[in-house]
């Protein structure tokens, strides 16, 4: 059976995850990009057609021309649509293209939740720099953004008209959403579901970057949240019509309300869906590819819960050249395992992004006590330096 994946750069989801559990699960893949050149080089062995992804019409026509589709599938969070139009084109199982659309357009989002009655947030959209009457401090951001990138906490209409500014001359022709702040503890709900039954995976803790910016520092791993706030978070997706495949889900908990801060329609990434296939025991992108072949989910697939971990991600504070920096490592300190693993070579030159672009690396910390982990991976961190020059 052929699985066209959909793609854009390659990520560690695809190249280490998605890409092995296609061979063990003895499919044909056919990656279809607009950046055959860099899919290549990483996977030779695998069959790329050059396509414009981020065209439906082109993907369907592509996949026509060539022939033999199994099933259509993404993980990238700009090509879900794309894919879901794809699969239903021919007949195969996949997303509902409207909940993938309401996932990616966060001004959509908020549109659905307050027209169901599932959450109320204040919320505008904006094509100009503009100031607003709005509940200050609010959040700016791109209407279909990623990574937190241009995401901002601006205090009053001055600053909300030359953050949008800023934002707008960076990117020409992007649509930007102004909603309130929704205080709280920032959160990650995993699920997966076939469109049958969904299971509820775990989820992390979320530590953030000082703001006015919302960088992802460190994630903790939950192996179960609260079922109060499980509820509330499934009642908002259940709204948004999520239920198939994997979904990762950003919320934020304050006084035990939850609320969504975003719905990223796909496994998470950065190394944590690495991460929880591990600590939950269970082959993770196999289940999720099944789904899209149209296999049903196991009524219990048996994860484990009593792992504990981290991911940590080094940030480069000020724009310039890495000179040095740590190998990739491997090792086990009383009892914890940590990997560690560059994400920017020396010798390359990076602006200050104020988002995941400005990881250095990663470290992947897991044990059986939080403590544990928690002190060894400190403890880890401390010995390393990276240099970077101006």
């Amino acid at each position: 059976m052929r699985l066209y994946l959909l793609a854009l750069n390659p990520t560690d989801s695809v190249t280490e995850g998605f890409l092995p559990a296609a061979d063990r699960l003895g499919l044909d893949v056919t990656v279809l990009t607009d950046q055959p050149d860099a899919h290549r080089r990483t996977r030779p062995d695998v069959e790329v057609l050059e396509c414009d992804v981020r065209d439906f019409r082109a993907v369907v026509s592509r996949i026509s021309a060539h022939g033999g589709p199994g099933a259509v599938f993404t993980n990238s969070d700009h090509l879900q649509t794309q894919a879901a139009l794809a699969a239903a084109y021919f007949g195969l199982p996949g997303k509902d293209w409207r909940a993938t659309l309401r996932c990616k357009d966060k001004a959509e989002t908020r549109r659905r939740l307050a027209a169901t009655g599932a959450d109320t947030v204040w919320s505008a959209e904006l094509t100009s720099p503009a100031p607003l009457d709005a509940p200050y401090p609010c959040v700016l951001k791109p209407r279909e953004g990623v990574a937190s990138e241009d995401v901002v906490l601006v205090d009053g209409p001055e600053e909300l008209t030359m953050r949008a500014k800023e934002i707008l001359e960076r990117r020409p022709g992007t649509a930007l959403v102004v909603e309130e702040y929704l205080p709280g503890a920032l959160c990650t709900l995993e699920t997966l579901g076939d469109g049958r039954v969904r299971h509820v995976l775990g989820g992390f803790r979320t530590e953030l970057s000082p703001l006015p910016h919302f960088v992802e520092e460190r994630l903790t791993f939950v192996p179960a949240h609260p079922e109060s706030v499980v509820a509330q978070v499934l009642a908002q997706l259940d709204a948004l019509g999520v239920g198939f495949g994997a979904c990762h889900t950003e919320f934020v908990v304050h006084e035990g309300r939850a609320r969504i801060v975003e719905v990223n329609y796909r496994a998470i990434g950065d190394q944590c869906d690495l991460l929880l296939e591990q600590l939950l025991g269970i082959p993770l992108f196999e289940h999720i590819l099944r789904t899209h072949l149209g296999e049903p989910l196991p009524a219990d697939p048996e994860v484990r819960r009593d792992r504990a971990a981290l991911l940590q991600y080094p940030c480069a504070d000020r724009a310039g050249t890495l000179t040095d920096a740590p190998a990739a490592t491997e090792l086990t300190v009383d009892g914890v395992s940590l990997t560690y693993r560059p994400l920017r070579a020396v010798g390359e030159r990076h602006e200050l992004y104020r988002t995941n672009r400005d990881y250095l690396g990663v470290l992947r910390a897991t044990g059986t006590d939080q403590d544990t982990v928690d002190r060894v991976a400190a403890a880890f961190l401390a010995t390393l330096r990276w240099e970077i020059r101006a």
